[in-house]
């Protein structure tokens, strides 16, 4: 390499936006944060030992202000969460609603999913993942960070079980059409209704506030499920 020339950078498919902690998100954040956040930095976790106990592990890449993920791991105690956020407001206002509900199932990553996904998750560890309303970069110089890339997607086919589920869901169409042209010339992932198919409904997946907030602006909502049908590869 020589003197002019720098090395490449990662294209980041977020933008750290900080804004105002409350009181009680730092509360969270510095009483709670010790026992259910996680380090980005280490080996793959032991997920088994992380719960105590084995059980199906579903991961949440972009959880928002957490109450989509608090909703799930309450009304699954059977299942274990993994959550990844990258903005501290709404890592503590998980942590609140895992305090307020009880919740033992749900530990958290404030850090880039990347990063995460390389370092701490294990190969062939997950049951599902799941992508709710992304940063649609509606913008078509901006459509490069987007999160729904191939090569994202390769990554996480690494991470699932065989078997194991890829969970999507859009308000903007433009941005669903590129998840499902993505999705569809995916390797190891297979349309869970059939070549070319949507999701005929939400499923387990609760509304989201940025659903609600793509209602009001009249915007349709797109789900796409897919099974990893050669998981860990």
């Amino acid at each position: 390499m020589n003197e002019t020339t720098t090395p490449s950078r990662r294209i980041r498919s977020f933008v750290r936006r900080e804004g105002r902690l409350t009181r009680g998100q730092q509360r969270a954040l510095d009483t709670l944060g010790p026992q259910y956040l996680l380090d980005a930095e280490g080996p793959p976790l032991d997920l088994t030992a992380l719960f105590g106990r084995t059980a199906p592990v579903t991961l949440e890449i972009g959880f928002g202000n957490g109450e989509s993920l608090a909703d799930q791991a309450a009304r699954h105690p059977e299942r274990d969460y993994v959550g990844i956020e990258v903005h501290r407001p709404g890592v503590g206002h998980l942590l609140q609603l895992i305090e307020r509900d009880g919740l033992t199932n749900v530990r958290l990553f404030c850090a880039d999913a990347v990063e995460v996904l390389e370092r701490r998750i294990p190969d062939a560890a997950l049951d599902t993942v799941q992508i709710f309303f992304p940063d649609p970069w509606h913008k078509k110089r901006h459509h490069k960070r987007r999160l729904v890339q191939p090569e994202f997607v390769a990554r996480l086919a690494r991470k699932l079980a065989s078997g194991g589920v890829l969970h999507l869901a859009t308000d903007w169409a433009e941005y669903a059409e590129h998840m499902h042209e993505v999705m569809e010339a995916a390797p190891n992932f297979a349309n869970a209704y059939g070549p070319g198919a949507w999701a005929p409904d939400p499923g387990d997946r609760p509304e989201t506030k940025f659903e609600r907030r793509g209602q009001r602006l009249g915007h349709g909502v797109r789900d796409l499920r897919y099974r990893c049908d050669e998981g860990g590869t």
